[in-house]
């Protein structure tokens, strides 16, 4: 047994929301860099005409990463951590922390357990409150990701974080701040339904045929499996929301325009740009989260259990 047993009581919605946010930052830290390189593999090819553009080119996963270190520093692989952290707090308390309590909002009375239906219209719920609360946090995220700085004489941007909120909302107005709501929503409700479903729908599973207990091997296993769903069904809507969000103003007229721009000018094999890190980051994201997400509701009960405590 690998872990904090299974607590007795079921996790608060309080405990959820606090555990999903906090998992969820905890991932982000250590898969970072590959969601980086995901999103710079995924522009690649549509800012050709920029001279930047023609002097770096990514190959890979691993050399995404090392082409950018070498070009723009050891920092690099990091641009904006701190919206994407900010993302996750706000983001993934949302979506993964209230899945359970809108799950059960859907689920019919006397019903023992909830439908594929029912927990797929959970997931579509709470992803899409999720982006409608931390659109802008994303939009900043994926601008620090997507900026190439060559050298200390090159222009940024944005001097950080916050200035990149004021400078947005200033020169694109409120609107630049939920740029991209609509293909995040998209690719949101398809993401936290594949995840949060297959991790659901795996787990109790291997519960139910005593595979394995409520533990490590079947929250890894689990979140395996959903990870691999996310990537294979979101990459498509994830590669227009990247370019969507991160195209200066006027480039797009909207999200099917820049998908068919795509279509025609790098043919369909485009949606699937950035696959490999895509995977890797969100295998990685999903087995990290999941797992810390567990222990943390488990702990957090547990901590909650002894201050209730007479003794």
């Amino acid at each position: 047994m690998v872990g904090l047993n299974p607590s007795e009581v079921s996790p608060t919605t309080a405990v959820k929301f606090l555990g999903a946010g906090t998992a969820a930052c905890f991932a982000d830290l250590l898969t970072f860099p590959l969601d980086t390189a995901k999103v710079r593999l995924q522009i690649q090819g549509e800012n050709q005409a920029t001279q930047v553009a023609r002097t770096v080119q990514y190959r890979g996963v691993l050399g995404t990463i090392l082409t950018m270190v070498r070009t723009e520093g050891p920092r690099s692989p990091y641009n904006g951590l701190v919206a994407g952290l900010q993302r996750q707090m706000s983001f993934a308390s949302i979506r993964i922390g209230l899945y359970d309590s809108v799950k059960q909002f859907y689920t019919p009375k006397g019903s023992d357990h909830a439908s594929i239906a029912t927990r797929i219209l959970a997931g579509c719920t709470t992803g899409a409150m999720a982006v409608a609360c931390a659109q802008p946090t994303d939009v900043v995220k994926v601008r620090f990701q997507a900026s190439i700085h060559l050298g200390p004489g090159s222009n940024r941007k944005y001097r950080g974080t916050m200035d990149a909120y004021r400078t947005i909302a200033r020169e694109e107005g409120l609107r630049g701040l939920w740029k991209g709501t609509w293909p995040n929503i998209t690719r949101n409700a398809i993401v936290n339904c594949a995840e949060m479903v297959t991790y659901d729908i795996i787990k109790e599973k291997l519960l139910d045929h005593h595979l394995f207990t409520d533990n490590f091997p079947c929250h890894f296993v689990s979140a395996f499996g959903a990870g691999f769903c996310a990537t294979v069904v979101a990459s498509p809507v994830d590669v227009v929301k990247t370019r969507y969000m991160n195209s200066p103003p006027g480039h797009y007229r909207s999200p099917l325009d820049c998908m068919l721009k795509m279509v025609a000018q790098e043919g369909s094999a485009a949606f699937y740009k950035g696959f490999t890190p895509s995977f890797l980051r969100l295998g990685a994201w999903n087995v990290m989260m999941f797992i810390t997400y567990e222990q943390l509701k488990r702990a957090l009960m547990k901590v909650q259990m002894l201050r209730e405590s007479p003794f």
